[in-house]
């Protein structure tokens, strides 16, 4: 089971998503239609397969506007999504709970398409020991609920963000003149616990970077034949890490030449939304 994460993570992005929708004098519509004191019962369900993320999302975005309403999951976040499934009822004052819906829907079926794409990736890679993870490719301010969306659909988090892990890139090696030298630097400024991982383009490089064992090497669009040989001449030393050049397609042929980790961005920036509506009960 995935561990949910907190709703004071949670509370200011949807805070954030109504004070957008409602803009600066709420929800009109509801107000010139709907008396005051309406109450509405709907059902969250599933119009394609999937799999769920983010009900904690909708969850508080309706007690965001209505503090009494009651929100029941039946499923759980990770859970497999056949069309027609009921993700959730909810009882709430009317105008309430149809001011809420937009951003309620937004971030579930967001995150579920997250988590919905990442399944798919996973499912490919079954009985290989690579693990699928993401990428810092995310929505701006949605990192923390994209990332726990992979989670939920079978993957692994990479680094969160710019500090919790030295992640030497191509323009890097540049800057510092060489792979080794851009190593070297890492590890005298990095402390016990920082994991140092290295970006390079080519066999040309691979040595190099070898020699100075960083925690991960990144193989950047390499060929499966380079992967292999990567592989073979790595021989378990450290962690390598494939990127680029990776779709349904080609992740399984990626994942069969022994790497270990599989690094797509396409989880965060490319997911579909995963298609969930609000109907009446």
């Amino acid at each position: 089971m995935i561990s949910p994460l907190p709703d004071t993570l949670i509370r200011p992005l949807v805070q954030a998503a109504l004070a957008e929708d409602l803009g600066r004098a709420g929800d009109i519509t509801s107000e010139a239609c709907i008396p005051a004191d309406a109450r509405f019962s709907a059902v969250f369900a599933a119009r394609k397969p999937g799999v769920v993320a983010g009900l904690d999302c909708a969850r508080l975005a309706i007690l965001e506007l209505d503090s009494t309403a009651q929100f029941t999951a039946l499923v759980a976040d990770g859970d497999a999504l056949a069309p027609g499934t009921v993700l959730a009822t909810v009882q709430a004052n009317a105008r309430a709970l149809l001011s809420a819906e937009r951003v309620a829907l937004n971030l579930l079926g967001r995150l579920s398409g997250v988590a919905s794409l990442t399944r798919l990736y996973a499912d490919a890679v079954a009985g290989t020991k690579a693990r699928i993870v993401d990428t810092r490719k995310t929505t701006p301010l949605l990192r923390a609920l994209e990332k726990y969306a992979v989670r939920c659909g079978g993957g692994v988090n990479h680094r969160y963000g710019l500090d919790d892990a030295i992640l030497i890139k191509d323009n890097h090696v540049a800057a510092c003149g060489s792979v080794g030298e851009a190593i070297r630097r890492a590890r005298a400024f990095a402390g016990h616990l920082t994991k140092v991982e290295v970006e390079v383009d080519g066999l040309h490089q691979l040595g190099e970077a070898l020699t100075e064992r960083p925690d991960v090497i990144m193989l950047d669009n390499f060929s499966l034949e380079d992967l292999r040989v990567a592989v073979a001449r790595v021989a378990g030393a450290v962690v390598l890490e494939a990127s680029g050049g990776v779709n349904l397609e080609t992740v399984r042929a990626i994942a069969e030449t022994g790497v270990d980790v599989i690094s797509v961005g396409a989880l965060t920036h490319s997911a579909a939304v995963l298609d969930i509506g609000l109907d009446e009960a």
